[in-house]
């Protein structure tokens, strides 16, 4: 089974981001205690899982900064037009 593609994580809209990082953490501690009971049968799952959080979790980050980025551009759209206002009066 090939590596998932970061552009499906794109397409997810916030909730379901988070939905899927956690169940993924969620497999991810399930493989680490099958692999200490010696239970473990595709080994191959734990990459394929820490790629698709790592996936998930820059999704969410870019997300977060283009949030930030968003609320700073505001920010200082306002406070130019506030500067602007106070140099006409």
């Amino acid at each position: 089974m090939p590596l998932p593609k970061i552009e499906e994580a794109r397409e997810l809209n916030d909730q379901e981001l988070s939905e899927q990082i956690i169940t993924t953490k969620k497999e991810l501690f399930q493989l680490r205690f099958q692999k200490a009971t010696r239970q473990l049968e595709k080994p191959h799952q734990f990459k394929q899982l820490r790629h698709r959080l790592a996936q998930l979790m820059t999704v969410e980050r870019e997300r977060q900064l283009a949030t930030a980025q968003e609320t700073l551009g505001a920010e200082s759209t306002d406070s130019t037009n506030i500067e602007e206002s106070a140099a006409e009066e």
